[in-house]
C-alpha cells in the first residue's frame, strides 16, 4: 500500500474503514491518523486477518475513495 496515497485519502478512508471494520474505534483511528502500519496491525489484532488481506482491502478502498 502506498503510504502517501493512504495519507492523502485518510479522511475518505476513515468512513469506509468504520463500515468494514466496525470494531475499530474512533480513538484507534485517531491514533493511527493515516499511519497504515498502525492501522493494519490493529485490524489484524481485532479481526485475525492476515496483513496481506488487510492491505488488499485497504488498497481496494483507496482506489474507490
Amino acid at each position: 500500500m502506498n503510504e502517501d496515497i493512504f495519507k492523502g485519502k485518510w479522511r475518505q478512508l476513515r468512513g469506509e474503514i468504520k463500515r468494514k471494520w466496525g470494531r475499530i474505534t474512533d480513538d484507534e483511528l485517531d491514533e493511527a491518523e493515516g499511519n497504515a502500519d498502525k492501522l493494519i496491525g490493529r485490524i489484524q489484532e481485532e479481526y485475525g486477518q492476515s496483513r496481506e488481506q488487510v492491505e488488499r482491502e485497504l488498497e481496494q478502498m483507496s482506489r474507490g475513495a
